[in-house]
């Protein structure tokens, strides 16, 4: 398939500082009877040269992040999606999640009231999830994520890095595997002045844990491997952060290869609710006010209970930010674009 042939039109939204670019219609079909299958059909062909195009420079950029927009698994939900950043395909996306709602109701694909709450239902490749889109006087407040089942999968877990030492950590699902630490103990904070330290400290600990038997899923082989590492520090109602709580944490999350998220992670929100509730830090129905690595703030509260874990349900806003056709010209030398990373 050529793409020079294409022309992609895209609505890019944030979510608490964290791009993502939504594809309403792709130019061609991915195979598969779900989305999950999608997922793993779109690692080759033409989706997986559109997810270059897209977040490549100069389209995009080393921490852009996306979604293709695709049947969902069956009527129960409104669409599906295919989640991609810029080294592949992604299991879950709690802030794409937000970022989709807020769009399924602002582009009319899902009808809601002037005033209310509206459930956008989107299937994902871990799963089902849903987007609660709060609406007053006709305009968007807040979108809630419901999230897959979370759970600690692993505790105390010993990696050994090269520049960071021998680090302690947990292994937690939240539609996705991620690592789980404190930032001290790599003797770092949450900051953006040791951005470069957490990036290299998130893919040394990433690299660590590859083929680790807490890097693989208890029942899905597909959705096997640790999708990023989270540092976290405790922060509270005299830190000066707008809303901290009780019970608040700062967190940077460290996902792919070395990709920085903006915001506080949807998905990883939700693991860290899991964790925090399964060491007693977190009661049920208690808030804990997550912020980001650029003071951006999630809510979260364990929902409800299941076998599998709990379900948590983080909230957010996420904004429109532009839209966007973007094409490639047969002539122009750098084809689907380069990463500086």
């Amino acid at each position: 398939m050529d793409a020079t042939q294409w022309e992609i039109s895209t609505v890019d939204y944030h979510t608490a500082g964290e791009p993502f670019r939504i594809v309403p219609t792709l130019p061609f079909s991915i195979e598969g009877d779900t989305v999950l299958e999608r997922r793993q059909n779109a690692m080759t062909g033409p989706a997986n040269i559109l997810r270059q195009l897209l977040v490549n420079e100069p389209r995009g950029h080393a921490d852009m992040y996306g979604g293709f927009i695709v049947p969902p698994n069956d009527s129960g939900a409104h669409f599906g999606v295919l989640f991609w950043h810029k080294d592949g395909f992604s299991t879950a996306c709690g802030h794409g999640t937000i970022a989709l709602g807020a769009w399924a109701v602002r582009s009319g694909l899902v009808a809601a009231p002037d005033d209310g709450d509206t459930e956008a239902v989107i299937d994902v490749p871990s799963g089902r999830v849903s987007a609660t889109v709060r609406t007053e006087a006709g305009r968007i407040t807040a979108v809630t994520f419901r999230n897959v089942p979370s759970y600690l999968a692993a505790q105390n877990i010993e990696v050994a890095t090269a520049d960071f030492g021998t680090l302690k950590l947990d292994v937690l699902w939240g539609g996705a595997l991620y690592a789980s630490l404190p930032a001290q103990a790599a003797g770092l904070s949450v900051s953006g002045s040791n951005l470069n330290q957490l990036i290299e400290a998130g893919r040394q600990i990433k690299a660590a844990l590859a083929g680790h038997p807490a890097a693989k899923h208890p029942t899905e082989a597909r959705l096997d491997g640790i999708y990023g590492t989270i540092f976290h520090e405790d922060v509270g109602p005299g830190s000066g952060l707008p809303g901290a709580g009780a019970m608040a944490q700062r967190n940077v999350t460290i996902f792919a290869d070395g990709q920085v998220d903006r915001s506080p992670c949807g998905s990883g929100t939700a693991a860290r609710v899991a964790s925090l509730s399964a060491s007693g830090h977190l009661a049920d129905g208690e808030l804990l006010d997550h912020f980001s690595i650029i003071d951006s703030h999630f809510t979260a509260r364990v929902a409800d209970a299941s076998d599998a874990g709990v379900v948590v349900e983080v909230t957010g806003k996420a904004f429109p930010v532009g839209e966007c056709k973007f094409t490639l010209g047969d002539d122009d030398e750098l084809g689907l674009g380069f990463v500086l990373r």
